[in-house]
């Protein structure tokens, strides 16, 4: 190897065991509850769970409308031929 090839291989040797290694800063540590430690963190995890159910909402009731529409257009359109007839 030259020495171009070598100072290749060595950076990215520092560049993978540093990219690998980052994960270590990033754990609890010795707290494995942070979450439950703090209030405002339950209070931040209530109101985003809080603004997924007021979204299901209306989407649950245009569904329903929806199915509705689809199976009453068919019931009209049924009874429309059968009184044509």
């Amino acid at each position: 190897m030259n020495g171009k090839q070598t100072l290749t291989a060595v950076c990215g040797a520092v560049a993978l065991s540093f990219t690998t290694s980052g994960g270590a800063y990033a754990s609890l540590g010795t707290t494995g509850n942070a979450i439950v430690n703090s209030p405002l963190t339950l209070l931040f995890l209530s109101f985003c769970a809080l603004v997924v159910v007021v979204q299901c909402i209306p989407a649950i009731t245009m569904f329903y409308r929806m199915f509705k529409g689809t199976f009453s257009a068919v019931e009209k359109k049924v009874l429309d031929e059968a009184n044509n007839k």
